[in-house]
């Protein structure tokens, strides 16, 4: 049975680095030799600013984890890599929202898919993602269009998750249930 941990939060609190200590925790109690730590990474390397911040996180990261890069395909990854004794890191929603934007991906279609991988799992899944809700109404229509489709996805995870953590300063608080 499937099991979806949400961990939102503001740019640089800390949400990574939470959510894989709980996925390591959580491969830990996983038994059998066959178990798998999946790592989704939804960023692209546009810049030498963000091909940094994505060596930063591998270099976190240990050998046990098996990391697939799924800049669109985060629906189709999910229905791949599922099994009971898997756990599936998804590092961040927001950015595979940015990337569906960007390339002219219906959103609602997307994320419906990812709604219907995620229930369908078996996997213990853990969401990352970017609150954008907190700050000021954008001044351009695309930054508008982005900040309403995080917020529908981040609020439709939310709904669908055993467990939501909401990060502040690198404190995690534990909202749901």
């Amino acid at each position: 049975m499937r099991h979806l941990t949400f961990v939102i939060g503001g740019a640089r609190s800390g949400k990574s680095q939470f959510a894989e200590q709980l996925a390591l925790d959580s491969f830990a109690n996983t038994a059998g030799d066959t178990a798998r730590l999946h790592y989704l990474a939804t960023a692209q390397a546009f810049d030498d600013e963000m091909r940094i911040r994505i060596a930063r996180h591998q270099e976190r990261r240990s050998g046990a984890w098996h990391t697939t890069e799924a800049a669109l395909d985060v629906p189709e990854q999910i229905n791949a890599l599922s099994r009971q004794d898997a756990v599936i890191l998804i590092d961040c929603l927001s950015v595979w929202t940015t990337n569906l934007l960007i390339n002219d991906i219906k959103i609602e279609v997307a994320r419906s898919h990812l709604e219907t991988a995620i229930t369908a799992s078996t996997a213990r899944i853990i969401c990352v993602a970017s609150e954008t809700g907190l700050g000021i109404v954008p001044d351009n229509a695309l930054s508008r269009q982005f900040r309403d489709a995080n917020g529908q996805t981040n609020q439709t995870i939310a709904k669908l998750a055993d467990d939501v953590y909401f990060m502040v300063a690198g404190i995690a608080q534990k909202i749901k249930p």
